[in-house]
């Protein structure tokens, strides 16, 4: 039997925190997107999952369920594709604004294939 497994299915895990976070917070490190469960400062580990839905703010409209979400650099969640990180779906439609929707992170996502040349 393997000896040196760490999580059985890496769905609650910790990673260092990119910025201050709160509990709660939507989370982005690299390719892994979650929500904390705990407090951290920049540079902590802080623990996240990357299952289940969470009612966080998003900032601009959804016209439907099954919208792509994403991060801005700031850490915040909206429905802006330009310059901002898939990090979630939609399970729900929203007006403009910023208000809470229900969201599922993305959990693990495949980088980027290298381009030409790489």
């Amino acid at each position: 039997m393997a000896m040196n497994q760490r999580y059985t299915n890496a769905l609650h895990i910790a990673v260092t925190a990119p910025r201050d976070i709160k509990s709660g917070d939507p989370v982005q490190v690299g390719q892994i997107s979650g929500v904390a469960q705990i407090d951290a400062k920049t540079g902590e580990k802080v623990t996240i999952w990357l299952d289940g839905s969470w009612d966080i703010e998003v900032t601009g409209a959804l016209a439907t369920e099954g919208l792509p979400v994403y991060i801005t650099s700031a850490g915040k969640l909206t429905a802006t594709a330009t310059g901002n990180t898939p990090w979630g779906i939609a399970l729900a439609s929203k007006t403009s604004g910023a208000a809470p929707v229900e969201v599922a992170p993305l959990g693990y996502t495949a980088p980027a294939p290298a381009g030409a040349g790489a």
